[in-house]
């Protein structure tokens, strides 16, 4: 059996989200269609985008899942990424602090699907 290779995000409008994650991450899709982007986050790992029918997510869907950032740099690595991503303006769901884990936050991409930062184990 092979491990998860494929991390997915429904959203609303896929041009925006494609928008926002190729500036939140600074990277560019491995696979565009209307209704689908796919990024590679690692050999053979893609993080996608999709939207099957064109239908809206409310916002307000509540979210059981999160897309990970395990960053290495210690502590000051997560602040610094911190500090980038809070002059973006962006939607910050849990203030950054510390956790059993050690350092983290959480942000929501604009469909509120979440991402959480946090050191790599």
């Amino acid at each position: 059996m092979s491990a998860p290779n494929l991390f997915l995000f429904y959203v609303t409008d896929i041009e925006r989200s494609t928008r926002f994650y190729c500036d939140l991450f600074e990277i560019e899709p491995v696979f565009r269609h209307p209704s689908y982007i796919a990024f590679e986050t690692g050999t053979g790992t893609l993080f996608s985008l999709w939207n099957s029918r064109g239908e809206a997510v409310a916002r307000e869907t509540p979210r059981s899942s999160e897309l990970g950032l395990m960053v290495t740099g210690g502590d000051e690595a997560v602040d610094e990424l911190y500090a980038k991503w809070s002059a973006k303006d962006l939607l910050v769901v849990e203030e950054i602090h510390d956790e059993i884990f050690g350092r983290t936050f959480v942000i929501a991409d604009p469909d509120g699907n979440l991402i959480r930062v946090c050191l790599a184990d």
